[in-house]
C-alpha cells in the first residue's frame, strides 16, 4: 500500500477512534472527526480542557483506528503518531484541511478553548479482512519527534 492508497483510504472515512494515556498511564479513548493532509497528517479539533488534549500536552503519542465499522467493509487502518498543537500560519493551513472535511468546523471557532491537533504518522498498518488470506501491510515513518 503506497501513500496515495493510504490517503485515499483515510479520506473515505470521517471518524476515527483515538487512544491516549493520562499522566497516571490510564488509557483513554474517544471517537473523533479527522481530516488528512497530503503528508498523511491527521487533523482534528477538540477543547483544550478535554482529556485527549490534556493527555497529548504531557505525552504527544497517540494511536488511532480508522475503518472496520461494519461487516460489509472490514478494512482497517491502525495509525500511531505524534501530536502537536500548531499555531499561526501553520494552524490556518491545517484548519482549511479540516474545514474542507467538516464544513461545520468554523462554527466551533467561537467555542472557548477550541484547539486543533495535528498528528504526524510514525507507523501505519492497513488490514483488509475481506479476502482470504487477509492483506496486511505496515509502513513506518521516520522523523526525529518520537
Amino acid at each position: 500500500m503506497n501513500e496515495l492508497d493510504i490517503l485515499t483510504f483515510i479520506r473515505g472515512y470521517r471518524w476515527a477512534v483515538e487512544a491516549t494515556n493520562s499522566a497516571t498511564l490510564t488509557p483513554q479513548a474517544a471517537i473523533i472527526g479527522v481530516a488528512v493532509t497530503e503528508q498523511l497528517e491527521l487533523v482534528f479539533d477538540t477543547l483544550s480542557s478535554s482529556r485527549k488534549a490534556v493527555n497529548l500536552r504531557s505525552n504527544p503519542r497517540i494511536a488511532l483506528v480508522i475503518g472496520g465499522w461494519n461487516e460489509a467493509d472490514t478494512r482497517t487502518l491502525q495509525y500511531e503518531g505524534v501530536a502537536d498543537f500548531p499555531e499561526g500560519a501553520e494552524l490556518e493551513q491545517l484548519q482549511q484541511v479540516y474545514f474542507s472535511a467538516f464544513p461545520d468546523g468554523p462554527t466551533r471557532l467561537s467555542w472557548p478553548g477550541i484547539t486543533y491537533v495535528r498528528v504526524k504518522p510514525a507507523w501505519i498498518r492497513y488490514s483488509d479482512f475481506r479476502v482470504e488470506p487477509p492483506v496486511i501491510t505496515e509502513r513506518s515513518f521516520t522523523f526525529t519527534d518520537l
